[in-house]
């Protein structure tokens, strides 16, 4: 029996924290579903097709038997994942108040798809101050990212501050 995993997210930059919980979830399942979450009324940094990209040239040479699919969804992610056939949602944890929040979506969660659980991966030491949030705004001031991002997500960031 294949095991599937759903890993829900903006990553809206992939980051080298993403890539750290999504290592770890590797592991664990046979396949890794990344799915962006696509809202018509936000305006992301790059566009679902450019994450998507983005996203499979960052697992590209990722030694795994896993196999990682990356697909985009609206509405509810336990939905999502119970569409895409998850027995798990993957979730990263930096500290205390993303454990909080993230038990009280995981406890919605299992309310209405008791069949699927929800796995906390605790960010890397390396990892914990990172979030794509604060990545966006640091390349927004000119600051160097390079440190928080695989090196193609760098640069494709470069990229796109520099044609605006």
């Amino acid at each position: 029996m294949t095991r599937r995993a759903f890993y829900p997210g903006s990553f809206d930059p992939m980051t080298n924290g993403h890539l750290a919980v999504l290592e770890q979830a590797m592991r664990l399942f046979d396949e890794i579903v990344v799915a962006i979450g696509v809202h018509p009324g936000k305006k992301p940094l790059f566009s679902f097709e450019e994450r998507a990209a983005l996203i499979r040239e960052a697992t590209a040479g990722m030694e795994s038997a896993a196999v990682v699919s990356v697909v985009a969804f609206e509405g509810l992610v336990v939905e999502a994942a119970r569409e895409a056939g998850a027995v798990a949602l993957i979730r990263g944890v930096r500290d205390g108040t993303d454990l909080d929040y993230e038990m009280q979506m995981a406890g919605m969660n299992g309310a209405m798809q008791p069949e699927i659980v929800t796995l906390f991966f605790p960010a890397t030491p390396q990892t914990r101050p990172i979030t794509a949030t604060l990545v966006r705004q640091i390349a927004a001031m000119g600051g160097d990212v390079s440190r928080f991002v695989p090196a193609h997500v760098a640069t494709a960031i470069r990229g796109k501050r520099s044609s605006q």
